[in-house]
């Protein structure tokens, strides 16, 4: 799960991100019929049988509902916007779904005991970390999929922004249901096209599902062993390393520089607490962890907590590409056997709106101080480009998007 990049599945695959009922059926698409259709050749080439695919398509409608399509008639309209991009993190990571998540956190990781167990035997993830994973993207499978995942993914690969890469998941989907792992009617997804209790595109099916209960099927829809096990393999597959936290919540100095904020600017553990930041609650990073590179995180700019991210922040943040995502789930870990909640306080700074950060993005770019994807998502490299615009502007220096700082770009831009 992830977007802005993408990582698990994606960010917008993410089943707990945002539920969408099933529409009412659209008038037929001719043209997304024939495309379906065009299709046969290379399913056909990934071992897919003309029977199998005939079912899969057929009488099969787009859904113009789902968010992040490309439709004329969406121009200069507000879509539905997923929630690790748009809410504040106060609102992503409520204190009280995190609390709730924690109590029935506690009690499966007693009622899977054994299975846990056998799982960090094997792949190094500790039972809290796949229990998070498990509780963020299906409300440890309280969540029921609303979609059909086969319309999700030809919907998307035909109408979405992201064409190539959901065409290519649709071509997997296929698989999947070509060999049996899951049938027809209850292959349902997100409205990214994510399957499983822990939250799969189809092509990561094939790269990490594994069969841990040895049934001899790789079950990430029925099987809490496989599925959880599937989670840490994919943890693994992309660079979990063994005994080290995914992040520690700190105290900052007075004279912290926000603009440091990036991946890129790492020092160990060690050397940050040297420069004045302190772990929260007390908490005494291991001697592995003190020698290990982190990079300082503030979700929020200067306001709300900040963290020391390690390498396995970035692994959960592969699985969904999004800060809050591993906020949510990171934090969860720490809950389900620790009661504190974050030290410092999320602030009551309000959001603003892709289309608005985007507007900033491209302000940003135009002066040389942001060089990523314009794509509307205040994340770490946003937030410091747009401290060091404060900086050359004698702005406050908070790394934090506002309508203050926007409108001063904009007025600045009809000055030159």
């Amino acid at each position: 799960m992830r977007f802005q990049g993408f990582g698990f599945a994606v960010a917008c695959a993410c089943a707990a991100v945002l539920v969408l009922a099933e529409p009412a059926r659209a008038a037929p698409d001719a043209a997304f019929s024939r495309w379906l259709e065009s299709l046969w050749p290379e399913a056909q080439a990934k071992g897919v049988s003309r029977k199998t695919f005939t079912a899969a398509i057929h009488g099969l409608e787009p859904d113009l509902s789902l968010p992040d399509l490309d439709l004329p008639s969406r121009k200069g309209r507000g879509q539905p916007e997923q929630a690790e991009f748009v809410q504040t993190p106060a609102d992503y990571v409520r204190e009280s779904s995190i609390a709730r998540l924690a109590t029935r956190g506690k009690k499966l990781a007693a009622e899977h005991r054994a299975t846990l167990a056998a799982i960090e035997q094997r792949y190094g993830v500790p039972p809290n970390v796949v229990l998070a994973i498990w509780g963020r993207e299906t409300a440890y499978g309280g969540h029921k999929l609303p979609h059909n995942a086969i319309r999700v993914l030809a919907t998307q690969g035909y109408y979405g922004r992201r064409k190539d890469m959901f065409r290519e998941e649709l071509l997997h989907a296929f698989k999947v249901l070509e060999e049996g792992h899951v049938s027809l009617a209850n292959m349902r997804s997100s409205w990214g096209g994510a399957m499983g209790l822990t939250q799969f595109l189809p092509s990561e099916f094939f790269k990490h599902a594994i069969d841990f209960n040895g049934d001899g099927h790789r079950d990430i829809w029925g099987s809490i062993p496989d599925a959880l096990a599937s989670a840490a393999q994919q943890l693994v597959n992309k660079g979990w390393k063994r005994g080290q936290r995914w992040a520690y919540e700190v105290r900052t100095p007075a004279n912290v520089d926000c603009t440091t904020g990036v991946p890129e600017f790492k020092q160990t553990v060690g050397e940050w607490l040297q420069r004045g930041f302190t772990p929260t609650h007390g908490r005494r990073p291991t001697q592995n962890d003190i020698n290990e590179p982190a990079s300082l995180l503030q979700p929020e700019g200067t306001y709300g907590p900040a963290f020391l991210t390690l390498n396995n922040y970035f692994v959960i943040k592969d699985y969904n590409f999004s800060d809050l995502y591993v906020l949510f789930v990171g934090h969860l870990s720490d809950r389900i056997s620790d009661p504190r909640p974050f030290e410092t306080p999320w602030s009551k700074n309000t959001q603003l709106r892709s289309t608005q950060v985007e507007a900033m993005q491209n302000t940003l770019t135009k002066l040389g101080l942001y060089k990523d994807k314009i794509d509307g998502k205040a994340g770490m490299l946003t937030r410091s480009a747009l401290g060091h615009y404060q900086k050359a502007n004698r702005l406050k220096v908070d790394c934090w998007p506002t309508a203050a700082v926007l409108e001063h770009m904009r007025s600045k831009s009809g000055r030159n």
